[in-house]
C-alpha cells in the first residue's frame, strides 16, 4: 500500500497507466450530501443548534424577558447555524468532487485530498474482507478490513475511513450513490482474483443500520480469506 502527491494523472483517478494485464472495473465517487451528513456531521451541527436555540429562549424567558425578546434572542443563533452548515456542506462538496475510487482486477485504488492529493492502493492481497452498509439516503459504503499488520493512519484516511476503528483503522469506499453495484463488482472481481482459494459468503442485500454497523454481521456481501 502506499500514498503520494500526483499532480498530473494519465488516468483519471490513478497515478499511472494501469499494468498490462490489469483492467479496471469500477470508478467512482461518493455522494457529497450523503456525505455531509455522515462524515462531516451535518445532522449532529442541525441537532446542536436547534437546542441552543431552544436553551437561549427558554433561559431568556426565565429571565424575565418578554415573549418576543426572548424568540429574537433565540434566533439571532440562526446566521451563525447556516453558516456553519454552509461551510460543512461546502467542504463535503469538495471532498466529494476530489475522491475518484477504483475497482481494478488487481486492486482498489483511492484518490482523494482538497488541498493535498493522495492516492491509496490496496491490493486484493492485503484484503482479507470487505462488506457493504447501505444509508438510510439511498448510498452505501463498503470498509475494507486489511490483514494483520497492515496499519494505515486514519488521519491519513479520514474521511475515507469507517467510523470508530481508531486503532486498527479500515478504508473505507464512502456514501457511493450506487454502493450495491460497486460491491457486486468488488466481489466478483476478489473471487476471480482468488480462485478457488476465496471463501465467498452468499449474496445478501444489506441491512440499512447506522454507520458505524456497517459491515456487521448479517450485513456482508462478499470477502474472502487471508493467502
Amino acid at each position: 500500500m502506499s500514498h503520494h502527491d500526483d499532480d498530473f494523472e494519465p488516468v483519471a483517478g490513478l497515478p499511472e497507466e494501469l499494468p498490462q494485464g490489469e483492467q479496471m472495473l469500477w470508478q467512482g465517487s461518493p455522494q457529497w450530501w450523503s456525505l455531509a451528513l455522515r462524515a462531516f456531521r451535518l445532522r449532529e451541527v442541525g441537532v446542536y443548534f436547534a437546542l441552543l436555540m431552544v436553551w437561549r429562549l427558554a433561559s431568556s424567558l426565565i429571565a424575565g424577558s418578554s415573549a418576543i425578546t426572548a424568540i429574537e434572542y433565540a434566533v439571532d443563533i440562526i446566521p451563525l447555524a447556516l453558516a456553519a452548515a454552509t461551510i460543512l456542506s461546502g467542504i463535503a462538496y469538495l471532498s466529494a468532487r476530489t475522491t475518484v475510487y477504483t475497482i481494478t482486477t488487481q486492486r482498489i485504488v483511492m484518490r482523494y485530498g482538497m488541498a493535498v492529493p493522495l492516492v491509496l492502493n490496496l491490493p486484493f492481497s492485503r484484503i482479507e474482507t470487505a462488506s457493504l452498509g447501505e444509508h438510510s439516503e439511498g448510498t452505501g459504503s463498503i470498509p475494507l478490513k486489511m490483514l494483520k499488520g497492515e496499519r494505515i493512519s486514519y488521519a491519513v484516511l479520514w474521511p475515507h475511513a469507517r467510523p470508530g476503528y481508531y486503532s486498527n483503522p479500515e478504508p473505507m469506499l464512502r456514501c457511493l450513490p450506487d454502493g450495491e453495484k460497486a460491491a457486486s463488482v468488488l466481489r466478483r472481481a476478489l473471487e476471480a482474483y482468488s480462485g478457488a482459494g476465496a471463501m465467498a459468503l452468499p449474496e445478501a442485500r444489506a441491512q440499512r443500520a447506522p454507520e458505524a454497523n456497517v459491515g456487521a454481521q448479517g450485513s456482508l456481501g462478499f470477502a474472502r480469506t487471508a493467502s
